[in-house]
């Protein structure tokens, strides 16, 4: 919070003449690096609102803080038992899945907007926008998308914290969201909401971005760029612990 209120006090000429209610937000990481022990992080959101003349207004405004990234296609799987196994049966193709969602905010998402305003700024993980692409009816493409929200939630992927959002003094916000150790790398994004009567008045963003270093580096960088030694060596290595495993077992 300490670079917050200093970057506020900076900005304070500025800012004082300014008509609309501004954000200076911050995160505590804006790199966060995943090596072989990492268990997940912790991510403080936090900042200022500036508001018109330097005072906030009686009934100070709401907000919703939104860490997302990164957003990829995908493909969901539908599993069906026949004959006693699990195979792949229908699927379903998504344009713009973001890998991680998690929303926090000071009071719950339904008495803060309407639904209309949180599909435009897929606020909540139900008014994500996952763009559909080769479903057959909005019936299969709501039963594949209920599959993908349910499966990521389950693993702590897609996230809502209603009442996690603390204001203090209506103009300092913070907010912790939990990054878990399974995540993606890339590039995310923490999107900041100023809300009013039902109305986003302010918005701001910060990136932050998620990487592998040391010998996971090492091992994804070998990977992507001499794919076929990198399977050749994992399949020789399959076969040597197998082989080392079951001489072992003959001997004991």
């Amino acid at each position: 919070m300490r670079r917050a209120a200093a970057l506020l006090a900076l900005l304070a000429p500025v800012l004082i003449g300014a008509t609309k209610p501004l954000l200076v937000p911050d995160v505590s990481q804006r790199s966060i690096q995943i090596v072989y022990s990492f268990t997940g992080a912790e991510l403080l959101l936090f900042g200022a609102i500036v508001y018109p003349g330097g005072r906030a207004p009686d009934r100070p405004a709401d907000i919703a803080v939104v860490v997302k990234g990164p957003v990829e296609p995908i493909r969901v799987r539908e599993k069906q038992k026949v004959a006693g196994i699990w195979v792949n049966a229908d699927s379903a193709s998504f344009r713009s899945a973001p890998a991680f969602y998690a929303v926090a905010t000071s009071r719950p998402l339904g008495q803060l907007v309407d639904e209309r305003t949180a599909a435009i700024y897929e606020l909540g993980i139900r008014n994500l926008q996952l763009s559909p692409a080769d479903a057959d009816t909005p019936d299969k493409a709501n039963r594949f998308e209920n599959g993908l929200v349910d499966l990521r939630q389950r693993r702590d992927l897609y996230v809502e914290q209603p009442g996690a959002v603390r204001i203090t003094d209506g103009v300092l916000y913070r907010a912790r969201i939990r990054i878990p150790a399974r995540v993606p790398v890339g590039t995310y994004t923490a999107e900041t909401f100023l809300i009013q009567d039902g109305r986003v008045i302010a918005a701001a963003v910060r990136d932050i971005n998620i990487q592998k270093s040391g010998f996971e580096e090492y091992i994804a960088r070998a990977a992507a760029e001499h794919g076929f030694i990198y399977g050749v060596l994992a399949v020789a290595l399959s076969v040597g612990l197998g082989w080392a495993a079951g001489a072992l077992f003959r001997r004991f």
